[in-house]
């Protein structure tokens, strides 16, 4: 009897070891699933700004990484050519320290040559500074209001700027001096564009509406209605299509291509990848999404932040999305 007890107690031991092994192994693979669900295999670093995050950007060579805040500071990072997930980056730059505001400003745009960087104030103003030493160049004025988006023509010879009162400022780059001021929006202009060739300006507004400028002319070409707020407005690489937030227009006849499938509200900003295949956009429900052009298809959802996502950028080669947040962070992802 003790014998049989003996050999039951060692059968108990190793089913009980057994199961243990089991556990662990399994517990290991659901660890990996689990990352992989998460997207936390998917993520390369973590930058804390320590402000709230406004406009994030990458030079044109993909070498550095600026970033505009509501403490009133652009900051840049030195990409690592060899960036490790997890790996801190380093040389952080305050090119403009002082200024107080809230949403919808500091916009960071990176001239089409990288020497240059623009930054968008609440106080009406555009700060550009030299690139690599952070020398003030120019400081813009053009009787804005408080600057709400940015974007250099593809020649870097002008800089439009969105402002508050729902105006749009051309500025000559070289020497500071206003070409032109496009009126016809009612409210912020949240997000401006060029086309790929420079001939058109696309501006999207609170006011419920995206306007399409004749660059040389500076008069309307186009309207669109939209169907509630948007915030973010980009071009196809190609020129083909124009992205409001979910929404894809025909360039040559302004018809609606597609909408994007599962969108959320409260999109921030929003950007193709450099090969057009991808459009990238954060929202208020601190996420961070990207689908198929193609088909609208949503591929990826990633959310570690903790507050809204008001801004991402693809990096030139499109292996990387940075995405900005109130929470003070940028976070950076792999793109599969």
């Amino acid at each position: 009897m003790l014998r049989k007890t003996h050999i039951a107690r060692k059968w108990w031991l190793a089913g009980a070891m057994l199961v243990i092994v089991i556990v662990l192994i399994a517990g290991v693979y659901f660890s990996g699933w689990l990352d992989i669900v998460l997207g936390n295999r998917e993520s390369l670093g973590l930058i804390e700004v320590g402000s709230p995050v406004q406009s994030v950007a990458f030079s044109p060579d993909g070498t550095l990484l600026a970033v505009g805040s509501q403490d009133g500071a652009a900051r840049v990072w030195q990409m690592d050519d060899d960036l490790e997930p997890g790996q801190a980056l380093v040389q952080a730059t305050v090119f403009s320290p002082q200024g107080r505001e809230t949403s919808y400003s500091h916009d960071v745009a990176f001239s089409p040559d990288g020497a240059a960087l623009a930054f968008g104030l609440p106080d009406g103003t555009v700060r550009l500074w030299l690139v690599a030493d952070g020398t003030p160049l120019l400081t813009l004025h053009g009787d804005a209001d408080r600057i709400c988006s940015l974007a250099f023509s593809p020649d870097g010879h002008s800089l439009a700027a969105g402002d508050w009162s729902g105006r749009i400022i051309l500025w000559q780059v070289a020497d500071g001096t206003v070409l032109e001021t496009l009126e016809g929006h009612t409210d912020g202009v949240v997000g401006v564009a060029f086309s790929p060739d420079g001939i058109t300006l696309a501006s999207v507004s609170l006011d419920l509406t995206t306007k399409v400028w004749d660059v040389a002319s500076t008069t309307l070409i186009h309207e669109l209605v939209n169907a509630s707020v948007a915030t973010g407005v980009a071009f196809s690489p190609d020129g083909a299509l124009l992205a409001v937030d979910q929404q894809l227009w025909s360039v040559g006849d302004w018809q609606l291509v597609r909408e994007m499938d599962d969108v959320r509200g409260g999109m921030g900003n929003i950007a193709f990848s450099p090969d057009g295949k991808l459009l990238a956009a954060g929202n208020a429900w601190y996420e961070v999404r990207w689908w198929r052009v193609a088909d609208g298809t949503l591929l990826h959802t990633v959310k570690d932040h903790a507050d809204s996502v008001n801004s991402v950028a693809f990096s030139p080669d499109g292996k990387t999305l940075a995405s900005g947040s109130l929470d003070g962070t940028v976070r950076l992802w792999r793109v599969p």
